[in-house]
């Protein structure tokens, strides 16, 4: 080492430390440069550069300071601050050997180390000139900044500005997970870089082969700013076969939105046959932006989809179009159109449009993917307008239902009535000591829908008021409701109807008790503590009968038999019926809770009511003497590891059967392995059974916990995952496979390869047959028709095979 470069810096540390005594070891070198004058702001600008220096063996050991400081290895490097702040920071060299001049420049030799808040650069040799803020390196260069690492022979780097050049790199962008090489890499500032003679890649870019897939390009320019990568004279290889090409081809560095053309998609149906469209997406502003897809069909011809969000202050929406010009098979033109608004009008209306509409009826057999209702058959829109007036909440609504009937006159479908239009008011108030009133007035001009199966249903208008008072005692333990409540309504009819009548009314009061209970106990089951609860339901109902069977129905329909109906006071949903009864249904439930987190593990329970009286108004449309009705069994758990149980049975005590079953049982014993079955029975109606799974054939297991890291793939070996997804539905009354999935799902770590078929039936003896295949470049895109939202719909436990994958891992200073 410069004996007189060791005198100046002792002697600067001397000045700057108040001259710390000097022992054997590692030696901390500390001088102050300044600037030159014509960089300097007006108040003078100082940088403290600390160097830390071992000598050869044989040579001068320097010492280190007694009063601390000392450079410490660390794993966390903090983004430096911007503005003066960031100026301030320290250049730090470490190395096997120093020399230099105070005040001017310095060079590191022998695993050279120069860090500047975030930025770390190594180097076999290092130079740093302070006049110019410039840094050079040279042999095995490595330079990292914010988990972005490049790698080659020679750089040079001004650290404030972060520009510079890079000769014959190799990169890794954290962002994106990928990286490549490049004959020149120019450093334009922190947020934007050129690479000239680039590829790009998440593959092999270790060294372990020729990649799976790469992007070469004339250049590359990098823009993390705008979040977007332009590659010019671009192709697009997999496995060396050129795939796609184009004179600029820009795509996203994440997961933020970013304006242009995306990769175009191909989709196979036994409807359309061969689909090709391409999408071109508008990010208009942060809250709006919108999609256009040009599509051609082998069979249909072009066609348009678009897709537009907005999101303003008070107003939000999303609106679907898709154009058919001419469909070749139809031999017309066709559309669907989904739009839903809402607007809010200060802190106490609400406005909110809904509309669904196609072309013809036909539409949802040849399109099935087209439609996003789960009534494919019935499209409804409407609009509802919400104002709250102190204690009170006014509405108005209009509803309207499109119908998609069939030929076949078995299979056509009886509509709702339209609402034209629906007003009320509704109100909840608290009384004295502790009194619960509640009111809800409504007038509705019910209209038979277009189209509908049956013809002979009267079109009228009807005013109803619902109204109840209460006297709730709650605690946390038990609570104990006694209620009285009426239905009144009046019907005004268009035509007279067989008693002759065009104008009738009714009230209905209803007196109930509703009471539970919540006990606790701490219990261990399956060698588990937990928290174990019993909770006895009582309810007591009694309706008189009335009169109904001459009152139209505009909206009444009998509820399913669950264990919210099972405990409500009318068997009926909507407002034109109310089931007489005289009853009182008791039900208990248990539950095993985790103490910590209070998370269920097990759920148990029975419910039944019991009939003191003949109920007459029956959603069966016939009396019942039986006392007791059907027995409700439910229960579900996830105690035994990796399994979840679920199960809900209607038994009946008259007919000893069981009318209606629901059972389903998943097996996942971990990550990305899950195996479901269900099965579903409505006596005399329908009796299936559905099969879902998503599991691994063969590859690397997943990790049974943490993120999955990002593995690269050497083109020519198949050392990647393959995974078989699926589920099947089949029909034991019809005997025969009604809807089904079946794919496959490749990942090969810098990419995965996605095959889908999707069977859905149209009918008894039609269905469409969808073929779903995608390639997704890992870091870069994807291309083909994305089958995810299927399979997510449709399999039980399904995951995603990128959601848990990290793109590097953290970085290591001594690596």
């Amino acid at each position: 080492m410069d004996n007189r470069f060791y005198k100046s810096a002792v002697a600067a540390l001397r000045a700057t430390h108040r001259a710390p005594r000097l022992r054997a070891g590692a030696a901390l070198l500390g001088f102050v440069p300044t600037l030159p004058s014509h960089r300097r702001p007006a108040a003078r600008r100082r940088l403290r550069v600390l160097a830390a220096a071992l000598a050869a063996a044989g040579g001068v050991q320097a010492a280190e300071p007694e009063d601390g400081i000392r450079l410490q290895p660390s794993t966390v490097l903090t983004p430096p601050p911007r503005g003066r702040a960031g100026e301030a920071l320290p250049v730090i060299l470490q190395a096997r050997s120093l020399r230099g001049r105070p005040d001017l420049d310095a060079v590191a030799e022998g695993d050279a180390e120069l860090r500047r808040g975030g930025i770390v650069i190594r180097a076999d040799r290092l130079s740093y000139d302070q006049g110019e803020d410039l840094a050079r390196a040279t042999g095995h260069v490595r330079i990292t900044k914010d988990g972005n690492v490049y790698s080659g022979p020679e750089a040079e780097l001004r650290l404030q500005r972060f520009e510079g050049l890079f000769k014959s790199p190799t990169y890794y962008l954290a962002i994106t997970g990928a990286g490549g090489t490049a004959q020149s890499l120019e450093f334009l500032d922190e947020q934007r870089a050129v690479a000239t003679q680039a590829t790009y890649t998440s593959c092999g870019i270790d060294g372990s082969g020729a990649p799976a897939w790469v992007l070469s390009a004339q250049t590359v320019r990098i823009d993390t700013e705008i979040n977007e990568g332009v590659a010019n004279d671009a192709v697009l290889r997999f496995y060396g076969v050129p795939i796609l090409a184009a004179p600029s081809l820009s795509f996203p560095l994440s997961d933020a939105r970013k304006s242009g053309w995306l990769p175009p998609s191909l989709a196979i149906d036994s409807k359309s046959g061969v689909q090709v469209a391409v999408p071109y997406y508008w990010n208009i502003a942060p809250n709006r932006d919108a999609t256009f897809t040009p599509a051609v069909s082998a069979r249909r011809g072009a066609s348009l989809d678009s897709e537009v969000r907005y999101l303003e202050p008070n107003h939000r929406g999303e609106d679907n179009w898709n154009y058919i010009p001419y469909d070749g098979l139809a031999h017309r033109p066709r559309f669907s159109l989904v739009m839903q608004h809402e607007s809010s009008f200060g802190p106490y209306g609400l406005a909110e449009l809904h509309v669904d509409r196609v072309s013809d009826d036909d539409y949802w057999k040849d399109f099935p993917g087209g439609i996003a209702s789960l009534t494919p058959r019935l499209l409804g829109s409407d609009f509802r307008y919400t104002r709250r007036f102190g204690a009170w909440t006014a509405y108005g609504r209009a509803e309207a239902w499109q119908l998609l009937q069939t030929t076949d006159p078995t299979t056509r479908i009886i509509a709702p009535y339209q609402r034209m239009p629906q007003v009320g008011a509704r109100t909840v108030q608290i009384f004295g000591p502790g009194l619960e009133v509640g009111f809800e007035g409504e007038f509705n001009r019910f209209i038979v829908p277009d189209n509908d199966a049956d013809g002979a249903r009267p079109n009228g208008q009807r005013l109803h008021a619902l109204g109840s008072i209460s006297r709730p005692w709650l605690t946390p333990g038990w609570r104990f409701v006694p209620k009285l409540s009426f239905n009144a309504a009046s019907y005004e009819l268009d035509e007279p109807q067989p008693n002759l009548r065009t104008h009738a009314s009714r009230v209905i009061p209803t007196l109930s008790v509703d009471s539970a209970w919540t006990l606790e106990r701490d219990a261990h089951w399956f060698g588990h503590a937990v928290r174990q609860t019993l909770e006895p339901r009582l309810l007591y109902v009694n309706t008189p009968f009335v009169q109904q069977d001459d009152l139209p129905n505009f909206d009444a329909a009998g509820k399913d038999f669950n264990y919210e109906s099972i405990f409500s006071e009318n068997q009926f949903s909507g407002v034109d019926r109310v089931s007489d009864q005289h009853s009182l249904t008791a039900g208990v439930t248990t539950r095993l809770l985790d103490p910590a987190s209070g998370a269920e593990s097990m759920l148990l329970g029975v419910a039944q009511r019991y009939l003191f009286r003949r109920q007459q108004v029956t959603p069966a449309l016939v009396s019942t003497s039986q006392h007791f009705s059907d027995l409700l069994l439910f229960g579900s758990t996830s105690l035994i590891r990796d399994w979840n149980l679920d199960a809900q049975l209607q038994y009946s005590p008259d007919s000893s059967r069981v009318q209606r079953s629901v059972a389903s049982v998943r097996w996942s014993p971990g990550p990305f392995r899950t195996i479901s079955g269900t099965y579903r029975l409505t006596r005399g109606l329908t009796e299936q059974t559905e099969l879902g799974w998503q599991w691994p054939l063969y590859g690397p297991p997943p990790p049974t916990s943490g993120p999955r890291t990002l593995r690269t793939s050497s083109g020519g070996s198949c050392n990647g995952s393959l995974y078989t997804v699926g589920r099947m539905n089949y029909s034991l009354r019809d005997r025969r496979l009604i809807d089904s999935i079946v794919g496959f799902e490749y990942d090969a770590g810098c990419w995965i390869a996605r095959v889908v078929a999707e069977r859905l039936s149209t009918g008894q003896s039609e269905a469409t047959t969808r073929l779903l295949v995608q390639l997704e470049l890992v870091g870069l895109s994807r291309l083909g028709t994305n089958p995810l939202q299927v399979l997510k719909d449709n399999i039980p436990g399904y995951r995603v095979l990128r959601d848990e994958r990290i793109a590097a891992p953290p970085y290591d200073p001594h690596d």
